[in-house]
């Protein structure tokens, strides 16, 4: 049994994650405003390098937030009108929204039960000959099985963009025996530094990673609508540019990222151990997860949800209508009962606290009352 001094739990304490840097990103920003380059400027440039090296990739992008980063790949890469891009239903609106956006037409598949993750070997039936890409998505912080992916994608020509917003840092190994960090296996990988990631700034940001030279090079023209020079336009862009502020940030955070996956890990294994009360995530045998989010499920999520509110446990759904219900995508034509897992998924899941900085008896805490 837990102590009775803890009486809540936050979904996510980022005051506690704050505290111990606090001093060094207010001189950060501090900087910025003492330098006057609010637009680009080296902590970009400082930033893009610092994560490349870190995805292992030769290029990275700064952009202005995670779904610009989806949209400006799309752009660069001439996916629009009258493209399909094949993709998951159980992710964030952004994932959809960005291939909505760009004028190109969403193709639904199916994901995978245990991971959650769109399933390969639903993906060649969907192909067309209007299919220019695939777009996996690497949930809860669990890269997609890429291997049969890629193969799929060069069987057919087709392009890979990885969403790998929740992800960063995460993990595949290859049947070749090489390991790739989320966002190196696809033409592209595309990352959040929403707040609430294992990797936050104080704001919007976000990031474009390629192993293509060239290609980075013009998703860096398209960042700046289009100009490699200032006032002559090569292509139409947009303003997609990461600010600088949110990058000196994120260059403070950094460093300290693997110890917050390590916390996280840490903090999952303990849950993986003792929770009897719901079924606990599956890990895919290839990958390495950075547990963005702890999500469990149960066929009585509902209950189980009560049961945490009440006893002040921060929790939430992700994702309570799969996109291929969502009401602005009815034109599409999708029913219920076209993806049945991603269905199933929404009814059932609920992530749980998992950030570094719980303390044992929190992790107790959330555990006796999940266990009832």
């Amino acid at each position: 049994m837990t102590t009775q001094t803890i009486t809540s739990v936050p979904l996510l304490d980022l005051q506690a994650q704050y505290e111990p840097i606090k001093e060094d990103v207010k001189k950060a920003i501090l900087d910025v405003f003492d330098s006057k380059q609010f637009i680009q400027g080296p902590k970009v440039i400082e930033l893009e390098k610092a994560v490349a090296e870190y995805a292992n990739v030769p290029s990275a992008i700064g952009v202005s937030s995670g779904t610009d980063a989806l949209v400006v790949a799309l752009m660069t890469m001439g996916i629009g009108q009258g493209d399909e891009v094949i993709t998951t239903p159980f992710t964030f609106f952004a994932t959809v929204g960005s291939i909505v956006r760009v004028g190109a037409t969403p193709v639904f598949v199916d994901i995978d039960r245990e991971t959650y993750n769109i399933d390969p070997a639903l993906i060649e039936a969907k192909i067309t000959d209007k299919t220019k890409a695939i777009m996996p998505v690497h949930i809860f912080g669990q890269m997609a099985d890429m291997d049969p992916i890629m193969a799929i994608a060069k069987k057919h020509d087709l392009l890979v963009i990885e969403d790998a917003a929740q992800a960063i840092g995460s993990s595949y190994t290859s049947e070749d025996g090489t390991t790739y960090r989320a966002g190196a296996m696809g033409d592209v990988g595309c990352f959040s530094f929403f707040p609430s990631k294992n990797l936050g700034c104080c704001g919007d940001g976000g990031m474009v990673v390629t192993k293509n030279v060239e290609l980075g090079e013009r998703i860096r023209l398209f960042r700046t609508h289009g100009a490699q020079k200032k006032y002559y336009h090569d292509f139409v862009g947009g303003n997609f540019r990461l600010d600088p502020m949110q990058a000196a940030v994120l260059l403070v955070k950094l460093p300290f990222l693997e110890s917050q996956h390590a916390g996280r890990r840490k903090n999952a294994a303990i849950y993986n151990e003792q929770l009897t009360g719901a079924s606990v995530p599956s890990i895919h045998e290839k990958c390495d997860t950075i547990y963005n989010q702890y999500t469990v499920r149960s066929t009585d999520r509902d209950a189980l949800q009560e049961r945490l509110t009440t006893a002040k446990v921060g929790n939430a759904i992700y994702y309570p209508v799969p996109l291929h219900l969502q009401n602005c995508f009815s034109e599409l034509g999708y029913k219920e009962g076209d993806c049945p897992e991603a269905e199933s998924a929404a009814n059932e899941v609920l992530s749980i606290p998992v950030f570094t900085e719980l303390s044992k008896e929190q992790l107790e805490y959330v555990v006796d009352v999940i266990n009832g």
